[in-house]
């Protein structure tokens, strides 16, 4: 499977440093983009930067020529953690300015996967028909929000919860929680 992981400017770092810690390179093809404010945010959350596993792809969020940026080659998903409501309100108005933006419309086009997972709390009124409007077009807004019917124990054990979710809707098989009713 072609993967697309974009991260931006929401706090929620570890969030995508969790699904690339989850995702095996060997097994998909695994394409990194980071918005402008990503690497600020990174750098108060996640002390040792962001772990990009061997075999995966980084591009520059300017350059067009990345190979999921056209309708032509679009990845089987893609998934905007932690994803901003600047980006989110961009992405459902189609304003397509850099290669994150328009590898989302790409993905909206062509019937592929997005998931777009926002950390943001209270939400507003433009927020929800942004949320609306990228449902009707084929969306997947699986919002932050982590579980705790585990009781977990430490701050990745948290996050591990939304990543656990996020892998499902992907369709990637794991191991990072126990399902509903199932012994841990």
């Amino acid at each position: 499977m072609k993967i697309l992981v974009a991260i931006t400017g929401a706090s929620g770092s570890p969030y995508a440093q969790r699904l690339l810690d989850n995702l095996d390179p060997r097994q998909h093809e695994i394409h990194v983009v980071l918005s402008n404010y990503a690497n600020q945010v990174i750098r108060e959350e996640l002390p040792n930067g962001l772990q990009l596993p061997a075999g995966v792809s980084a591009h520059s969020l300017k350059s067009m020529n990345a190979p999921f940026a056209s309708g032509s080659n679009p990845p089987d998903v893609m998934v905007v953690i932690p994803c901003s409501m600047g980006t989110m309100g961009r992405i459902a108005h189609g304003y397509s300015e850099d290669v994150l933006l328009r590898a989302a419309d790409v993905v909206l086009k062509e019937k592929r996967k997005l998931i777009l997972v926002p950390r943001e709390t209270p939400l507003n009124l433009i927020h929800i028909k942004n949320m609306e409007l990228l449902l009707l077009a084929g969306a997947t807004i699986l919002p932050a929000n982590p579980s705790y019917y585990m009781r977990p124990a430490t701050v990745e054990a948290v996050v591990d919860t939304v990543v656990a979710r996020v892998l499902d809707h992907m369709g990637v098989p794991h191991q990072l929680v126990a399902r509903w009713a199932e012994p841990e």
